[in-house]
């Protein structure tokens, strides 16, 4: 099987085709840099570059969320696109899961920033959700955490939150990392194909647009993106 895994559910757009397990090409760039710019082009250079056509591919892998709105939607919107075009399944995978070093021992907590001292946290061990991902300040993580006695390792986007590990945590490990195309498309070949029509993002959170609509509306079925 041959598939094609992206992420642009942060600053960093990783991309990679893989037939099974094996990676046949990746590309990954950490730049600020709007990915609905960049994405396409970087699918067709990455395709070009193993003479394959785009009715070569079986499945389309996609970092589906937590993480930036504009990100996902960027996301979603090609891989469904490109799925249902080519009629070929789609998969999505945890934004968070694919930070998730392999062989890791003990809790693992995976981060993407939410600004303003909150994050997307994720807790796995052994590469399995041992709770569900949140959308949290930073200083819940700590707490949520401080009571294990079994070794922690910080990964993702831990740059803002080394002090406050360091002062809180100082026997945690900080590990950052990066997306990594190539483990979605691991991770997305061994799970079942997902409804094209659907398939939407996990944003975890409202976005700051009808958070502040709902400071003077009620919250109903009829929510503020289908009144908009």
């Amino acid at each position: 099987m041959k598939l094609l895994a992206f992420d642009t559910s942060s600053k960093t757009l990783s991309l990679a085709i893989l037939e099974d397990k094996e990676l046949l090409a990746q590309t990954t760039l950490n730049i600020k840099k709007n990915h609905s710019i960049s994405l396409m082009p970087a699918i067709d250079f990455l395709m070009a570059s193993l003479d394959l056509k785009p009715m070569d591919l079986d499945r389309i892998v996609v970092s589906q969320g937590p993480g930036s709105y504009t990100g996902l939607r960027i996301a979603v919107a090609t891989a469904k696109t490109l799925a249902y075009t080519l009629k070929i399944e789609l998969v999505g995978v945890s934004s968070l899961l694919a930070l998730v070093p392999e062989k890791t021992e003990g809790l693992v907590i995976p981060l993407i920033n939410a600004r303003r001292n909150n994050v997307y946290a994720g807790f796995y061990q052994s590469g399995q959700a041992v709770r569900s991902e949140e959308h949290l300040s930073f200083a819940e993580v700590l707490e949520i955490v401080g009571a294990t006695d079994q070794p922690i390792t910080f990964v993702g986007e831990t740059e803002a939150f080394e002090e406050q590990i360091i002062t809180s945590l100082p026997q945690a490990a900080i590990q950052p990392t990066l997306p990594d195309a190539a483990a979605i498309g691991r991770i997305g070949l061994e799970l079942p194909a997902q409804s094209i029509h659907g398939f939407v993002p996990n944003y975890l959170k409202r976005v700051e647009a009808e958070e502040n609509w709902l400071k003077t509306h009620q919250a109903s079925s009829d929510s503020y993106i289908q009144r908009l």
